[in-house]
């Protein structure tokens, strides 16, 4: 009975999240779009923001791929000049990937308009409202942190 109410409430929240989604309408901005990048591509841009500078290893690894296909896709984004490789300075054999400044513009352009969202979603809510938002996030993060061994993914 217990698992009947929270996979109804789970399913609640879900929905509730997609006509919210619906609602505001997001709007990247059409030259974010224009930089014709896959979902693994956009995976692994946020792979190097979230994580710094990596070597290919850790990209395959992140990505649960082939080291042969990261090294494919991380050639694609040096392409499209959003990532660079540089040696590693402690091991000269080593390739470290890190976002280029287009890939900082980039992935930052993206952060910035689902924080614009976000405000859009908290504007005229109340000082209570507010802070009941607070806590259901901050107990999301407590969450997500426990769920992945303290570090928030």
């Amino acid at each position: 009975m217990k698992q009947n109410i929270e996979e109804n409430l789970v399913r609640h929240i879900l929905e509730t999240g997609t006509r919210i989604y619906s609602a505001l309408n997001p709007a990247i901005r059409l030259e974010m779009l224009s930089a014709d990048i896959t979902v693994t591509q956009l995976r692994t841009l946020l792979i190097l923001l979230t994580d710094g500078p990596s070597n290919m290893s850790h990209i395959a690894s992140v990505l649960d791929i082939a080291l042969s296909t990261a090294t494919g896709i991380v050639d694609n984004l040096v392409r499209k000049e959003l990532v660079v490789r540089e040696a590693d300075p402690n091991d000269r054999r080593l390739v470290i990937c890190k976002l280029s400044p287009g890939g900082q513009e980039l992935i930052g352009g993206l952060w910035r308009s689902g924080e614009s969202q976000m405000e859009r979603l908290l504007d005229g809510l109340k000082l209570e409202q507010l802070e009941k938002a607070a806590e259901v996030a901050n107990m999301l993060l407590d969450n997500i942190t426990r769920n992945t061994g303290g570090v928030a993914e």
